[in-house]
């Protein structure tokens, strides 16, 4: 299927850093329930996210990452994921992260 560039448009993809990761024992699949700092014009939104195979909360912390900001609030379980945090899966289908190979500012968006 094609879109038009006015179509891409629409999705609003932007810059955030994990300011905090924690397990998320209650979700059907394994995951982070991570909170991202997308800078002042947006602020810290929530976004739950299947990265356990490949990364430690611990290490998620202060990470630059790309996220889809302006899709609705979904439920997952009890928590509320407000942004779609962008991986593209490996070989074994773990997610890997997709973020900037610089330091960008919070609230970037792609284009």
């Amino acid at each position: 299927m094609t879109i038009t560039f006015a179509d891409f448009e629409r999705v609003d993809i932007r810059v955030g850093r994990i300011v905090r990761a924690e397990p998320f024992p209650e979700a059907r699949k394994p995951a982070y329930r991570l909170r991202i700092d997308f800078g002042p014009a947006i602020g810290e939104r929530t976004s739950s996210a299947q990265l356990t195979a490949r990364y430690r909360a611990a290490d998620l912390e202060g990470r630059r990452v790309l996220a889809v900001v302006n899709f609705p609030p979904r439920q997952i379980g009890p928590f509320m994921s407000e942004v779609l945090t962008l991986g593209v899966p490996d070989d074994d289908g773990h997610v890997v992260l997709i973020v900037p190979d610089a330091d960008v500012p919070l609230g970037a968006r792609l284009f």
